[in-house]
């Protein structure tokens, strides 16, 4: 088995008191046996994307700016794997919602960018982000491959049965919900889980920031569509999940949808 961390706290003050207290949240997940472990998305500062600004675009960095590279430390210095949301500005000037995945050595292992924008209130992120250009890649970390889908990715079903379809075991999900829509996050994440023979695990965000009240929950379904333990309350915290390969290998022998697809008959999944 691999422990996973989730991660949930407040980060609506952000600047360098959110990554001290990353540092903090690391150190404990890795005391309790943790060797991955997740933040929220946008984790390093206030929901900017509330509202539609210049202002907000400095804090965007190349991978290896401020916030990565201080992850980055973090992971090696407490030998843990991390999945770290951040604000991207790429090479070429595009602007991404991304994810980095730092390694237990604090080498990178590649970057997911948000592939689904919403364009609704408090979430102007169409204003920000540039959908991912690169695809649903598979990060193989501490033996375990995992894929990542931010916030409103998990109502898209394509992006998670490509991970799976690619190898993906655990995908993880780092979110910004508020309000009370957490029914319908753990409906989609239950699918999910079921439909692809994989481990679904959410952060979200915790704490009051401007009108919003992010309520945290963070959960993690398993391939059988189980949740391994209840999700957090609305407080920070650190959820631990135990991946256990044998309960992946025994659910999607179960319940062989992947093998019993017929993708010759989905041609208009793609007009």
């Amino acid at each position: 088995m691999v422990k996973i961390a989730a991660i949930q706290y407040c980060a609506s003050t952000g600047g360098d008191r959110v990554l001290k207290k990353a540092g903090q949240y690391l150190e404990a997940a890795a005391a309790k046996g943790a060797k991955i472990a997740c933040f929220p998305e946008l984790f390093a500062w206030e929901w900017f994307p509330s509202a539609a600004s210049d202002e907000p675009f400095a804090y965007a960095e190349p991978l290896g700016g401020p916030v990565t590279s201080k992850m980055a430390e973090l992971a090696a210095t407490h030998s843990i794997a991390v999945v770290c949301p951040f604000f991207e500005k790429s090479e070429d000037g595009k602007y991404y919602n991304s994810a980095a995945v730092f390694d237990a050595s604090g080498e990178t292992v590649g970057v997911y960018r948000k592939m689904h924008l919403p364009d609704v209130e408090y979430y102007e992120e169409r204003h920000y982000f540039t959908p991912g250009d690169g695809g649903f890649p598979v990060f193989e970390v501490e033996g375990v491959k995992l894929g990542v889908q931010i916030c409103w990715d998990n109502f898209f079903p394509e992006g998670f049965r490509a991970l799976a379809l690619s190898g993906a075991e655990v995908v993880i999900l780092p979110t910004a919900a508020a309000f009370a829509s957490q029914e319908r996050w753990l409906a989609m994440a239950v699918s999910h889980a079921i439909a692809n023979g994989i481990y679904v695990i959410r952060v979200n965000r915790i704490g009051d920031d401007g009108d919003l009240h992010f309520y945290g929950g963070s959960f993690c379904v398993r391939p059988d569509g189980e949740l391994t333990t209840a999700p957090l309350e609305m407080k920070e915290g650190i959820l631990l999940i135990d991946y256990d390969p044998k309960l992946l290998g025994d659910s999607r022998k179960a319940w062989p949808f992947l093998g019993d697809r017929r993708p010759a008959d989905y041609a208009a999944l793609i007009k």
